[in-house]
């Protein structure tokens, strides 16, 4: 991608504490030990669910009231929104429940995932998915939940062609840092305090109230991308009450979330480079070069073209940028991306540009609230722009161009955040049971995220996806037998690798994507929410 010239913060005149402070709010109560908790009242989920569709037949569907605030138990309710897939196997062979957490942000939906687990479309034996309760539920503030977090619809997802992420003046970057600024601002009109009791920490309060609440002495737990680092917080806040947990994909505990954010600029284009290697591998099939360099050229002639003119006034380099982002989570999307590019770059045709950035609105809106209400709460953020702008330009002119901008202004929101950050949970237990899965080429949490997990619970055991460049690697649509044969024997009676020093097992990676093979369909486009 072009080196396009970074402003100094000099220049800027951005230099000074250019935030105000957050509002005063009334801070959380100590958490008491076990509020009441009532039952859930079961019933047969709608075929049509407004949202998911037809994703949630055959499942139960119910909700549970849990406090606003845990401090203030008999204070302000909430509700959750649940499904379940009952156990089917014989009562003699029930071993408990799996609460499920697909990740994708703080903010994931989760209500949908049951039935996958349930009849073993996901690579788990139906002989093993049958012994449990599957319990999928959208978080606090999201989804089917309620209240459901939304926030000012012009800042993220506006329904036209958003401004260049990339900020070539001072004034470009002060128009962002308004947006940003008005887009925090907006939260903290909607919602004022409830955002002080929307972090990971009462969320992992939330799943406790679930296992109380279907009569469980201990919970097994899925989780995935961000799901990893709520079961890390359960699991440290209550290792009792861990049976089995499974973390795929493990974000670091040490990096919430600023850091985090300046790791995965990093990564993100060590992986977009390994997809444009592997189309200009194929360029008998693409034509857009026969190496990494022209295929990246190729990219940047395509952005050039929709910052020129947006496509339909509503796909500019913004969402051009976030269709492809999608790449360096998954390669299964590469064959269809890469035609996508090959269309627009060659043939000018957007079909499948179109097709992929969805329209504005929810879920797109409920996701970004949540995320920054989740991670601008659960840790502190920089509160003068002059640490950003910093960071983010020196990574751009390293040669982080791909995602280093986009990335900024999706999390600049946390340093205008209307309510104070909390202080992190401190990770870590010895004895809790855990099982670690990690690719080894994921953009968002490297590999040292596993590890600094690994060290943080010594009971656990790691698997490596050794060349993996899939998140979610196991139990998903990834189909690594490899991890669905360790995770399937884990589930099935607590099975796992021996201890070794470091990593415990390792699996390789399935092949790349055969071009020549049916291309995946427009629905893993980056816009869209992605399903295991």
């Amino acid at each position: 991608m072009k080196k396009l010239v970074v402003i100094t913060a000099a220049a800027t005149g951005l230099v000074g504490p250019v935030v105000a402070a957050p509002v005063a709010v009334a801070a959380p109560a100590k958490a008491q030990a076990d509020p009441p908790v009532g039952g859930v009242a079961w019933s047969p989920c709608p075929d049509d669910d407004p949202v998911l569709g037809g994703l949630l037949k055959g499942l139960e569907c119910g909700s549970l009231k849990v406090p606003l605030d845990y401090g203030r138990p008999h204070g302000r309710q909430i509700t959750l929104a649940l499904t379940r897939a009952r156990h089917t196997a014989p009562d003699a062979q029930y071993q408990g429940i799996v609460l499920l957490n697909r990740g994708q942000w703080p903010g994931g939906i989760g209500r949908d995932l049951p039935t996958r687990f349930a009849q073993g479309t996901t690579g788990l034996p139906r002989a093993i998915g049958s012994t449990y309760d599957w319990i999928g539920f959208d978080p606090r503030g999201v989804g089917a939940s309620e209240p459901m977090v939304t926030c000012d619809p012009t800042y993220i997802d506006p329904g036209h062609a958003q401004a260049d992420p990339m900020p070539h003046t001072a004034a470009e970057e002060q128009a962002w840092l308004d947006k940003a600024r008005a887009y925090a601002d907006s939260c903290g009109s909607r919602y004022g305090d409830e955002l002080t009791y929307l972090g990971t920490k009462d969320s992992a309060r939330d799943l406790d109230m679930i296992r109380r609440a279907l009569g469980q002495e201990q919970l097994n737990y899925l989780g995935y991308d961000y799901g990893t680092y709520l079961g890390s917080v359960y699991a440290s806040m209550f290792p009792n009450r861990v049976r089995r947990m499974v973390l795929d994909t493990v974000a670091r505990p040490g990096s919430v979330w600023y850091d985090a954010g300046l790791e995965e600029n990093v990564a993100t284009e060590k992986r977009v480079r390994i997809f444009f290697a592997w189309i200009a591998k194929y360029d008998a099939v693409y034509h857009l070069g026969t190496t990494e360099s022209e295929v990246e050229a190729a990219y940047d002639k395509g952005l050039a073209m929709v910052r020129e003119a947006p496509i339909d006034g509503r796909i500019g380099p913004a969402e051009y940028s976030d269709f492809f982002s999608v790449d360096v989570y998954r390669n299964y999307s590469w064959t269809y991306h890469a035609k996508t590019l090959a269309d627009w770059v060659l043939r000018q045709d957007p079909t499948g540009l179109r097709a992929g950035v969805g329209a504005p609105g929810y879920p797109h809106q409920n996701l970004q609230a949540m995320y920054n209400a989740v991670q601008c709460r659960d840790a502190a953020w920089p509160r003068d722009w002059k640490r950003w702008h910093n960071d983010y330009s020196r990574q751009y002119r390293q040669g982080n161009t791909f995602w280093t901008w986009r990335n900024a202004w999706i999390n600049a929101p946390c340093a205008f955040w209307p309510v104070p950050a909390d202080k992190p949970q401190k990770v870590g237990q010895r004895d809790v049971n855990i099982l670690l899965v990690q690719p080894e080429n994921d953009a968002v949490h490297s590999v040292g995220g596993a590890y600094e997990t690994h060290r943080l619970f010594p009971n656990s055991r790691l698997i490596l996806e050794r060349g993996g460049d899939n998140v979610d690697a196991s139990l998903s649509a990834n189909g690594n037998a490899c991890l669905n044969d360790y995770v399937s024997s884990y589930l099935r009676d607590g099975t796992r690798p021996a201890a070794e020093k470091g990593t415990d097992a390792v699996c390789q990676a399935n092949p790349e994507p055969n071009p020549t093979a049916p291309a995946p369909s427009a629905a893993t486009s980056a816009t869209q929410p992605a399903l295991l």
